[in-house]
């Protein structure tokens, strides 16, 4: 019995390594590479990567005698390029389109605080409007290479506006309550 194992032992190994050789995509099983595109991965980060850009913070009330807050937090570099439009995806090598050169310019446009009143799931609250101007200047290079070398560089600007409102408790005008409510909310 042992021979008949020693000959089956052989047979699967010279039979295993040429059967598993080749250009045969379907030889390593559930371990087969499967091509993904690049941008696959880009859309699935715009999905779930950044989850709280729309979101609308809650900030500690706006306390008496103290100055108003003012919108001091102008949108990151990184919210404004995703606010912008997609590159139009090309085929590699045949039509591809770049930006490079990228300077962004942030201007605020409102800063104002409306009286408060009632917001649901947050209770009396104070809205603040924040909206922002961003004007991006860059180089748009269109390029080809096949059938034959092409590269296109235009100057572009593109403007996007960008609110970052942001809610402020309202608890009254005491200012005990507006200190101690401050000081829960902030540890400070």
């Amino acid at each position: 019995m042992s021979w008949i194992r020693r000959k089956l032992w052989l047979l699967a190994v010279a039979v295993v390594p040429t059967a598993s050789t080749g250009c045969n995509p379907l030889t390593m099983g559930w371990l087969t590479p499967v091509p993904v595109p690049p941008w696959v991965t880009e859309r699935m980060e715009a999905k779930y990567g950044h989850k709280n850009d729309g979101r609308t913070p809650i900030m500690p009330p706006i306390r008496d005698n103290y100055p108003p807050p003012i919108c001091e937090d102008a949108p990151s570099d990184l919210e404004v390029l995703r606010a912008m439009p997609r590159i139009p995806r090309g085929v590699p090598y045949a039509y591809e389109t770049f930006r490079d050169d990228i300077v962004i310019v942030k201007n605020r446009l409102v800063d104002k605080i409306d009286p408060p009143r009632q917001f649901p799931l947050v209770g009396p609250a104070q809205l603040h409007h924040c909206h922002w101007e961003c004007i991006i200047y860059y180089t748009e290079t269109v390029q080809s290479d096949y059938p034959f070398p092409v590269k296109i560089k235009k100057a572009r600007v593109q403007v996007i506006y960008i609110d970052k409102d942001h809610l402020h408790l309202y608890v009254g005008p005491n200012p005990e309550t507006q200190r101690q409510i401050t000081q829960d909310l902030t540890k400070y």
